[in-house]
């Protein structure tokens, strides 16, 4: 597996580099088909007194869905530490899953006769989270905005992916995150899953274009 490592705000030593090679076969267990691991160390320094820190980035090219996992720490070997665990952990449960799924067939799965979604937890969204996505009727905090807000939101964007509800699961679970955004390859529907205590999980889908906010606020 071919390794890229690169620092930003701090060199890279012969040392850690020996020591990712090694770290990263525990990875290659679980990853048998990885192709690249690229791993970014940047290294944070604050005006307030706290201490530096060092933020380790690990993102694991294969042939299936990307992987990435991080963790900061003051020590950039402690930091890297960590984030071979999550990653490891993440690998790992996503394999213990296909092996179970393929032993013990289970989740959602779409009946073909009755045409129903089941094995799986449908919760529709309330009318006020339509409203509140449609007109961006959420808080938040504007970087330029002098006003002080304890709750900051931020913001990412990614281009649309139109997948199964298996599909999204198994990438959520490889991401290592609570919740997944993806479009519904069977109804074309922004949806949502989330995980659920034990291997249960959730699906949140828009399944109507909501009014526009002039017509909510008449």
């Amino acid at each position: 597996m071919e390794t890229s490592i690169v620092g930003v705000g701090v060199g890279i030593t012969d040392r850690f580099r020996t020591v990712v090679e090694e770290k990263i076969a525990r990875i290659q267990t679980f990853a048998a088909r990885a192709q690249r691991l690229d791993v970014k160390v940047t290294h944070r320094v604050y005006r307030n007194g706290q201490v530096p820190e060092e933020t380790v980035e690990l993102t694991l090219v294969s042939k299936g869905p990307v992987v990435r996992a991080e963790a900061t720490d003051g020590d950039k070997f402690v930091a890297l530490d960590l984030a071979v665990d999550k990653m490891a952990e993440q690998l790992r449960r996503a394999k213990e899953k296909r092996v179970d799924g393929r032993q013990h067939p289970r989740g959602a799965h779409f009946e073909k006769g009755s045409g129903a979604l089941e094995g799986i937890d449908v919760e529709p969204a309330s009318v006020d989270v339509l409203r509140a996505v449609a007109t961006g009727n959420i808080p938040v905090q504007n970087d330029e905005e002098e006003t002080y807000s304890p709750v900051v939101i931020r913001t990412k964007s990614f281009d649309a992916e139109w997948m199964t509800v298996e599909e999204a699961v198994d990438r959520m679970e490889l991401v290592g995150h609570d919740f997944f955004l993806f479009v519904d390859a069977r109804t074309d529907h922004p949806s949502v899953v989330y995980r659920r205590k034990g291997w249960d999980y959730g699906v949140i889908a828009l399944s109507a274009q909501a009014p526009p906010a002039e017509a909510l606020a008449s």
